[in-house]
C-alpha cells in the first residue's frame, strides 16, 4: 500500500531531539519522496511507450515503477516506526498518551486504531492523543485532529478537545458520563470496562483496510502488453503526516516504551 505523501508536519519531534536523530527521520522521509519521484516518472514513460506502441518497453517500465513503489513505502514504514519510537519512548510520555508527531495522516489512523484496541484490551479507560496544533502546517490548518476524530466516530467512541489544543482526551468506555467533567462529562469512571460493549465495537468496529491502488493497464487491439494507468498525484509533505503489516512492530513497542494503565 502506497501513502500519499501528506505529512501532519516538518516538526516530527515533540520532544528535544539531537541533531543526528532529526536527520535520520529527515533522511528516511528525503529517500522515499525519491522513490516516489522515480516512480511517477517509470510510469509516464511507461503510458508514453504504450502510446507509440511499444507494448514490451511498457511493461517493463511499469515494472520498474512498482519496484520504485514497494521501497517507497519500505523507508516511509522506517520513518514511522523511527519517529514513534522517538517520540514515545518511556519517560516522554506517560502510559495513558500517544503521541502521533511525524506520522503521515495514514500511518496516524492505523496507529491510533491498534492502540484503542491494545488499550480496550488491557481494560484502559482513556488516552490522551497528542496530534498537534497544526502550528506548522501549512495554512496553520490540523490535519491529524480531523482524521483522529473520525475514527473515534467510527469506533463509536466518546472525545474531546482538551485545554492543549494539540491534545484529545478519548474515552475508551463508550460513555458520555465517563468523560472528566471539565471536558462536558459527569467525570464518572466505571470500576471496570464494559467487556460486552467493547467486544460488540471490535466485531462491528473493524479497523477499515487500505487496499494499494490497482494499476491496470488498457489493452489496445493485438497489444500482447499493458501499462497501468498513472497513480494518483501524491502531495508534498505538509506541515506538523505502516503498512498494515507493518503495525504489529510498532505495538510491540507499546510493552517497552508504554505503560498500561
Amino acid at each position: 500500500m502506497s501513502y500519499p505523501m501528506t505529512q501532519i508536519g516538518n516538526h516530527a519531534f515533540n520532544h528535544s531531539q539531537s541533531a543526528d536523530t532529526e536527520a535520520e527521520y529527515d533522511r528516511l522521509r528525503d529517500l522515499a519522496r525519491q522513490e516516489h519521484a522515480k516512480r511517477s516518472d517509470c510510469f509516464d514513460k511507461a503510458h508514453e511507450a504504450y502510446e507509440n506502441g511499444d507494448g514490451a518497453k511498457a511493461h517493463e517500465l511499469s515494472e520498474a515503477g512498482k519496484r520504485h513503489g514497494r521501497k517507497m513505502d519500505e523507508y516511509n514504514k522506517q520513518a514511522s516506526e523511527f519517529i514513534f519510537r522517538e517520540n514515545n519512548a518511556e519517560g516522554r510520555v506517560d502510559g495513558d498518551e500517544l503521541d502521533l508527531h511525524g506520522q503521515f495522516v495514514e500511518e496516524a489512523e492505523d496507529i491510533f486504531e491498534q492502540r484503542v484496541r491494545a488499550a480496550q484490551q488491557q481494560g484502559q479507560t482513556h488516552l490522551h492523543v497528542i496530534v498537534g496544533k497544526g502550528n506548522h502546517s501549512a495554512h496553520h490548518v490540523q490535519k491529524l485532529k480531523p482524521r483522529v476524530e473520525k475514527v473515534c466516530q467510527e469506533m463509536g467512541l466518546k472525545y474531546r478537545t482538551e485545554e492543549n489544543a494539540g491534545r484529545i482526551y478519548v474515552d475508551l468506555t463508550g460513555g458520555e458520563d465517563h468523560l472528566p467533567s471539565h471536558l462536558g462529562g459527569g467525570g464518572k469512571l466505571p470500576e471496570k470496562h464494559n467487556k460486552p460493549q467493547q467486544q460488540h465495537q471490535q466485531q462491528h468496529h473493524q479497523p477499515q483496510q487500505h487496499h494499494e491502488p490497482q494499476h491496470h493497464e488498457p489493452k489496445p487491439h493485438q497489444q500482447p502488453q499493458a501499462v497501468p494507468q498513472q497513480p494518483a498525484q501524491h502531495q508534498e509533505p505538509e506541515e506538523v503526516a505502516p503498512r498494515k503489516g507493518a503495525l504489529p512492530k510498532v505495538f510491540r513497542m507499546f510493552k517497552s516504551c508504554c505503560t498500561v494503565m
